[in-house]
């Protein structure tokens, strides 16, 4: 087949089957292709366009705009790059010189706030379990932990008593937390961290270690070590005590220890740090959250905001 005889709708079939049978692509991700790409055909036929090396830059760019007012972010973005791989093969099979889809970039989905909880409703959280409790002082140790240094769940079910006897016991408490890929960090820990790991160590863990000997700091009631399933479990039960609603998660404590550190003035870099990413671009979202609240503020406070 030459340029001249190349549709639209013939490309987009030799393409699907290209896919499909040389490639070897899964018959979900070929039906998504089928149609993004049956869009596309009708998008250009309406255009009165139907031969492959017709197409512009100028079609595939209103297509992408047309597609983010009418699907959702990620459809729009597919559509786009279903659009530029079936070009690219044109290219590949001479049908068209050059792709004109190359330089169109796919629709950028609208960037996701994390959800951070009001320092109010953390202290609600935070004395949601009861204190006289041995479950109770367990659960106070994860909340104060995962609030107090931001830490992943997955880092603070880690810990073991050593990691905790050691950060409790220095003049300036600081606590060791391994992330992701085993990099090591040590974040400071407040007052009411060491206070509730302490009790915990003191009056709750060994009623719990069922006479194992399991280094972990924070055990289930079977005396081993607390999973990540268990302490989100620990979490919705103290949001439900708390009378907190929506979607509380450990996570929602990490959001919450950024957002309020950068809202109480704390530099980013700083926040990176005590979070453990790799990249301060990581980070900023959580300015947009700050950036946010501020818009709230001004546009509630000001008298010519409105």
């Amino acid at each position: 087949m030459t340029s001249g005889d190349a549709t639209v709708e013939t490309t987009v079939a030799d393409y699907l089957s290209h896919i499909r049978v040389e490639r070897g692509l899964a018959a979900n991700t070929v039906a998504a292709y089928r149609r993004d790409l049956g869009r596309w055909v009708s998008f250009l036929a309406e255009r009165g366009i139907t031969d492959i090396a017709e197409v512009t830059p100028v079609e595939v760019d209103e297509f992408a705009r047309t597609s983010s007012s009418q699907l959702a972010p990620a459809s729009a973005a597919r559509g786009v790059v279903a659009v530029r791989m079936l070009h690219a093969f044109a290219v590949e099979e001479q049908l068209i010189t050059s792709n004109p889809a190359k330089d169109v970039a796919p629709p950028t989905p609208p960037q996701r706030l994390p959800k951070a909880l009001g320092v109010d409703e953390v202290r609600r959280l935070l004395e949601a379990p009861d204190r006289d409790d041995v479950v109770g002082l367990r659960d106070a140790a994860l909340l104060e932990l995962l609030y107090g240094t931001g830490a992943r769940v997955s880092e603070v079910c880690a810990l073991d008593v050593d990691d905790a006897t050691a950060a409790v016991g220095r003049d300036e408490p600081e606590l060791r937390l391994f992330g992701k890929g085993g990099k090591e960090r040590v974040v400071p820990l407040g007052s009411f961290a060491c206070d509730a790991i302490d009790a915990y160590l003191v009056r709750a863990r060994p009623a719990l270690t069922k006479g194992r000997a399991d280094p972990a700091l924070l055990l289930n009631q079977y005396g081993r070590r607390l999973s990540r399933q268990s302490a989100w479990a620990v979490i919705s039960r103290a949001a439900t005590a708390a009378g907190l609603t929506g979607d509380i998660s450990p996570h929602s404590l990490r959001h919450s220890f950024a957002t309020h550190l950068l809202d109480g003035g704390a530099d980013v870099r700083v926040v990176q740090e005590l979070l453990g990413h790799a990249s301060v671009a990581t980070t900023q979202i959580y300015t947009l959250v700050t950036i946010e609240k501020l818009r709230e503020v001004y546009l509630a406070s000001h008298p010519r905001a409105l």
